[in-house]
C-alpha cells in the first residue's frame, strides 16, 4: 500500500503533506473538508480531474486532520494505492430520518460479495437517525465484517453537510460506503471517550427514536437547560459540551447521545441516535486528561501493528472542549501507532464502531474512534 496527503486552502490551492512510497495510481481518496468547501466543490473536482480513475469518498466536517495536524476552512486528500486489495463505492439516499434503517440495509446489500473484510460508512450528519442506520448496517453485514465511519458534520453550525457521490460531487442526505474485499488487508478498530458522568440518573419516560420529550415524567428540554445554566441560551452547540450517558439495561455497555437540535415549542431534544422509552440517563462533563486518555486507549485497542493507515473520527464535542489542546489527542494517538502510519480523518456528529475487535457495531458520541489498515 502507498498514499500520500494533499491539503487545500483557498489561499494556497493544493499542496502536498505527505507521501510514502512512489504512487502510480490512486485507488481511493478519503476527502474531508469544511462544509463551504465541499458544497463548493471546485476542490475536488480539480483533484478529480488528476485521478479520474480513483473512488472518492469523503464529506463535510467539523474540523481536518492531517499528520498530527487539526485544521478548519480546508480539504484533505489521503490517496490509497492498493496491491491486492479490491474496493467498491455505494451510496444511498436517506429521503427522511424514517428511512434510516431500511438504508443502512441497503447500502450493505449492494456490496456483499465474496471476500467481503470491511466496510467503511461515511454518512450524511444532520437528517438521519445514526443508531437506526447502525441497526441496518448490523441486521445485514456478514459475522465477522465489521463497519466504522462517521456521520458527517458542520463545524458547530448544525445547519448542512455533504457526502461526496460516485461522482465526486457534494449531496445532502447521502451515506456512502467502501467494501473492502481479501485477504491482503487488516484492519483494526476500537473507540473509546473519556467524559465524567454526574448528578441523578433520570428514566426516560417519553420519547421517539431519537427524539426525547420527558426525563421523570417532566419535560426533557426544560430540565436539561436547568442543568447547563448560563449554556442554555447558546443550544444545540453548547449541548455538546454536555452529552448524556445512556444505559438501556442494567448488564448493558453505556453510550453516549450528543444533542443534535432542539425544539422549543414541544421541550424535546434531538439527538444523534436513539434514546428509547424505559432507558437512564446521567449527564456528561469533560474531563481533559481523560478525553485525551480516551484517544490514547483507542489507539491501543486497535490490535494492528505498524499500520500504514489511520482514521481518526473524533466528536466535535471533544473539539469545542479541548480548543487549543485539541492537537494532543491526535498526537498521542500517533505517539501509540508509529512515525510509519499516515493520519486522516474528520471532527464529526457521530461515530460508528465497534467498541473493541469482536464486538457489535455502535453508534458513539464524543468519542475517538480510529480504524487502521494495512496490506500484508
Amino acid at each position: 500500500m502507498k498514499n500520500k496527503q494533499l491539503l487545500f486552502t483557498t489561499n494556497t490551492g493544493w499542496k502536498e503533506v505527505s507521501s510514502k512510497g512512489e504512487m502510480n495510481e490512486a485507488g481511493l481518496i478519503l476527502i474531508f473538508g469544511s462544509s463551504a468547501l465541499i458544497k463548493e466543490g471546485s476542490a475536488v473536482s480539480e483533484l478529480r480531474k488528476s485521478y479520474p480513475n480513483a473512488i472518492f469518498i469523503g464529506g463535510s466536517t467539523s474540523g481536518e486532520i492531517t499528520g498530527t495536524n487539526v485544521n478548519d476552512n480546508t480539504v484533505v486528500a489521503t490517496l490509497i494505492e492498493f496491491e491486492k486489495t479490491k474496493i467498491k463505492y455505494a451510496s444511498e439516499k436517506v429521503e427522511t430520518v424514517e428511512d434510516s434503517f431500511e438504508a443502512g440495509k441497503r447500502i450493505i446489500n449492494q456490496i456483499i460479495e465474496p471476500g467481503l473484510k470491511h466496510v467503511l460508512i461515511i454518512s450524511e450528519g444532520l437528517q438521519i437517525n445514526g443508531s437506526e442506520l447502525v441497526r441496518g448496517i448490523r441486521d445485514i453485514l456478514p459475522e465477522g465484517v465489521a463497519a466504522t465511519g462517521g456521520l458527517a458534520g458542520d463545524g458547530a453550525d448544525f445547519k448542512e453537510t455533504y457526502i461526496l457521490n460516485e461522482k465526486g460531487e457534494a449531496e445532502s442526505q447521502l451515506v456512502s460506503a467502501i467494501g473492502f474485499y481479501g485477504d491482503a488487508i487488516e484492519f483494526g478498530y476500537a473507540s473509546l471517550g473519556g467524559w465524567d458522568s454526574f448528578g441523578v440518573e433520570r428514566m426516560v419516560t417519553k420519547s421517539v427514536n431519537n427524539v426525547l420529550f420527558e426525563l421523570d415524567g417532566k419535560p426533557a428540554l426544560d430540565l436539561y437547560k436547568s442543568f447547563l445554566g448560563d449554556h442554555a441560551a447558546e443550544l444545540p452547540a453548547s449541548g455538546l459540551l454536555f452529552p448524556l450517558n445512556m444505559r438501556i439495561g442494567k448488564d448493558s455497555i453505556p453510550v453516549v447521545r450528543t444533542i443534535l437540535a432542539v425544539n422549543e415549542e414541544e421541550h424535546s431534544l434531538t439527538f444523534a441516535g436513539d434514546i428509547p422509552e424505559g432507558a437512564y440517563v446521567r449527564l456528561m462533563k469533560a474531563n481533559f486528561d481523560r478525553l485525551i486518555e480516551g484517544a490514547v486507549g483507542a489507539a491501543k485497542s486497535t490490535v494492528v501493528n505498524s499500520p500504514e493507515i489511520a482514521i481518526l473520527i473524533s466528536c466535535v464535542g471533544r473539539k469545542l472542549v479541548l480548543k487549543q489542546m485539541i492537537e494532543e489527542e491526535v498526537e498521542g494517538v500517533a505517539d501509540i501507532l508509529g512515525d510509519n502510519t499516515t493520519f486522516c480523518g474528520f471532527y464529526s456528529y457521530g461515530e460508528i464502531s465497534p467498541f473493541s475487535i469482536g464486538a457489535s457495531c455502535e453508534l458513539h458520541n464524543q468519542t475517538m474512534t480510529i480504524t487502521t489498515m494495512k496490506e500484508v
